[in-house]
């Protein structure tokens, strides 16, 4: 994990809390350093984390992973991560569909056989993962997407990824009184429309939203971007707004500094 990232969100592993739900969004730039963060972030806390990566390999988390002090093969091992390769178990799917013989029938990736199948079969795999935290030694349960936009390009409709996180959210969130944190890239492409529809929907149900974006200025060695932080007020009353700060950001190996805009020594 990342201590300054812990410094703005005023935030510790030890005293993290529950109940949540994150939503992490990148314009024109890569935002996996987000979720490198919350995975090592929540599995330093002692929670369970069940973590839906469906765009890289299990070897790849694990490296990154590695370099910021967390070992996941022994984190799964000992059931305190559930690690779902999306790369897998689609392909294992669409294999096992052009064989002329149907998916198990609890394959997370069962609605690939059936078009404009609703995602059940994903949140039951979710909800079994996580249930039972109560008797276990973990603190409690985490859900992590990297990333809802490759349900898009698997053919899923907005509908169904919006139900999907509408049932996760219910079960880990309120049910469960764990995190839910979700990576999804937002575009300029104004005919993108159902990407963008699913980022602007989730925003407003969402407790945090973490969105990095590239400089509008183009490519610099001393700062690769700008994060806008959002904190969604739950309270009702108009006088209650949304609080939003913007830091600026450099990624190094093994850490990722943040600081206010234009107070880089790159400007000064």
């Amino acid at each position: 994990m990342f201590p300054e990232l812990n410094d703005i969100l005023h935030t510790t592993p030890e005293t993290c809390e529950q109940g949540k739900a994150v939503l992490l969004c990148d314009k024109q730039t890569d935002g996996s350093f987000l979720v490198h963060h919350f995975l090592s972030f929540y599995l330093k806390g002692g929670c369970k984390v069940c973590f839906l990566g469906l765009v890289q390999s299990f070897n790849h988390y694990s490296l990154v992973a590695q370099k910021l002090g967390v070992h996941l093969p022994a984190a799964r091992e000992k059931g305190q991560l559930v690690f779902l390769e999306g790369l897998r178990s689609s392909l294992d799917a669409i294999l096992a569909d052009e064989q002329h013989s149907s998916p198990p029938t609890l394959s997370p990736f069962q609605f690939l056989s059936t078009p404009d199948a609703s995602l059940q079969c994903l949140y039951e795999f979710v909800r079994f993962s996580l249930s039972g935290i109560s008797e276990s030694t973990w603190k409690f349960p985490v859900l992590i997407i990297d990333d809802l936009s490759v349900l898009l390009s698997l053919g899923v409709s907005t509908g169904n990824i919006l139900n999907f996180m509408h049932y996760c959210r219910a079960t880990v969130c309120s049910k469960f009184m764990g995190n839910v944190v979700m990576l999804v890239h937002s575009t300029q492409d104004l005919e993108d429309e159902e990407n963008n529809f699913v980022v602007k929907s989730l925003s407003h149900q969402c407790h945090l939203i973490l969105q990095v974006e590239g400089l509008t200025t183009g490519y610099c060695k001393d700062i690769h971007g700008q994060l806008m932080m959002t904190r969604r007020s739950p309270s009702p009353v108009k006088s209650e707004r949304n609080i939003t700060k913007i830091f600026q950001y450099k990624i190094q190996d093994k850490n990722v500094n943040f600081f206010a805009r234009g107070t880089s020594s790159a400007v000064l």
